[in-house]
């Protein structure tokens, strides 16, 4: 009784204090690739689902298999879905040389690694991610082959790879109209195949130009709206742009993830390379909202790392990183156990393990991040202006048909004050917090925003609430009849005893 009769009182106090929407959900929108989010992960450093496939494991050995496989990530996909990431990018699952547990020594482009499961496993991978509405991308290596590969001891196949070696690897030869058509073939057969929805590609600069707008234009004739993301290891976004013509939708942006380890790493760093890095790729790119954010990956030291090298708490920084890299143009790709603040130096120390047993500070942030940029397009697809950028303390306004959101960083180590003014922002309206519940009223046409040390906060410019006088006398008379129903009801109980 006296838990209906709390409930009952509640009711009014929320509907008093619930604000209206802050901003449009346009789910109504189609969907698009740079709407997704994307969690990458390195299969045999996942999870080991299926004890089966344990072919000389050795979990203390990092250049060894470590036991991850298809059904171990089957089994935390809802995890993946729970911190809401909308899609998943896995590193090559072709048959490799032996130690090949990372994907790129191939050995056989047309199966699957039996140390991470079967063809009908993987299959039912992809299905079961599907079945969850997540995406399914995977690493294809055009580039070269495992050292053991049939075809490198084949005299028949010598025309296959180049006769001058870019890497350590045997370096096919696209230019060979048969090893251009084997590859393309093995790449359009898996895209039919598994039924996946976009390819990362390793090592594209090491590729002739031509050969990837052949195999851009393969892959997306056997299956509509195909993503197809290349990694190049360029700090020129001029050149990165060449291969987004060649038909490569997307590139890592290693350009701007070289300043934002800087910036975030320590507080008390400006963010202004970062903004300029975005407006470089504005410049030089047809579709810049196409491009991959990221702190991290398999190729280089965890950004954890740096963080504890720096003597700072990694949660503090990595929720600064993720507020960022959520918020500016561009698909935020998050390498597994970033949630977990995993360290590791460099290769192969990067690549540990998964945990799934550790402290939720992240992965409770990263979820709230997640569910505004699933909720909001104008965090997807609205344009940017910095509003204010001094001392490690940024503001940035996102806009997109009727919505306004503005960002607000404080990358320092002191609270911090902006003052934004009606040539910033509308005037007599508010910004109301949705990360961390501000309200910032306007007042003489101004917006005051008072952030704490090293926190974020993620505005939705809306009409100005208020008390609401009708209301209110409604309410006071359903108070006034309820109470006294309340005494009735407790004089008829004591009357009954």
């Amino acid at each position: 009784m006296k838990s209906k009769i709390g409930a009952i009182l509640l009711l009014p106090f929320l509907l008093l204090y619930s604000f209206p929407a802050a901003a449009e959900e346009t789910k109504t929108e189609t969907r698009e690739w740079q709407d997704e989010n994307i969690y990458f992960l390195m299969v045999d450093r996942f999870k080991n689902g299926d004890t089966q496939n344990d072919y000389k494991v050795n979990v203390k050995d990092p250049t060894a298999y470590n036991g991850g496989d298809f059904k171990g990530i089957v089994q935390e996909l809802d995890y993946i879905k729970d911190m809401g990431f909308t899609s998943i990018w896995l590193s090559p699952v072709f048959d490799n040389d032996d130690k090949g547990y990372h994907g790129y020594w191939v050995h056989d482009f047309y199966k699957t690694e039996e140390h991470f499961g079967t063809m009908k496993e993987f299959k039912e991978l992809v299905k079961e991610a599907h079945k969850r509405d997540l995406k399914v991308i995977l690493d294809f290596v055009a580039d070269h082959t495992g050292t053991n590969h049939p075809w490198v001891n084949d005299p028949s196949k010598k025309d296959w790879f180049e006769e001058q070696q870019s890497n350590k690897l045997p370096d096919l030869n696209q230019n060979n109209p048969e090893t251009r058509k084997y590859l393309l073939d093995a790449a359009k057969w898996w895209v039919k195949e598994t039924n996946i929805d976009g390819y990362g590609l390793d090592s594209v600069s090491n590729v002739p130009v031509d050969f990837w707008a052949d195999f851009s234009k393969t892959v997306k004739s056997e299956k509509k709206d195909f993503y197809v993301l290349g990694e190049v290891k360029e700090n020129d976004p001029g050149k990165l742009s060449d291969y987004q013509k060649a038909g490569i939708d997307g590139l890592l942006d290693y350009p701007q993830n070289a300043f934002l380890r800087k910036i975030f790493a320590a507080p008390d760093r400006s963010l202004t390379e970062g903004f300029g890095s975005i407006k470089r790729n504005k410049e030089n790119f047809h579709h810049p909202e196409l491009l991959g954010t990221l702190m991290d990956n398999e190729d280089m030291p965890r950004f954890t790392n740096e963080i504890v090298n720096n003597k700072q708490n990694p949660g503090t920084r990595w929720k600064l990183a993720l507020s960022y890299l959520y918020t500016v143009p561009g698909i935020p790709i998050v390498y597994y156990g970033s949630e977990i603040a995993l360290n590791g130096g460099s290769n192969p120390d990067n690549r540990r393990l998964m945990g799934f047993k550790a402290e939720k500070e992240i992965i409770d942030y990263l979820t709230k991040l997640t569910e505004l940029r699933n909720k909001y397009k104008v965090l997807t697809r609205g344009t940017m202006e910095v509003l204010y950028d001094k001392d490690g303390m940024a503001v940035y306004k996102r806009e997109y048909k009727k919505d306004t959101f503005v960002i607000a960083i404080n990358n320092s180590s002191k609270s911090k004050t902006v003052v934004l003014n009606e040539q910033d922002l509308h005037r007599d309206k508010e910004l109301r917090g949705l990360l961390e519940g501000d309200l910032v009223r306007s007042k003489d046409d101004t917006y005051k925003i008072i952030l704490d040390r090293e926190k974020t906060e993620v505005y939705a410019l809306a009409d100005k609430t208020g008390l609401n006088i009708p209301y209110l006398l409604l309410m006071g008379s359903v108070y006034a009849a309820f109470i006294g129903f309340i005494i009735l009801l407790v004089k008829r109980r004591k009357k009954n005893k």
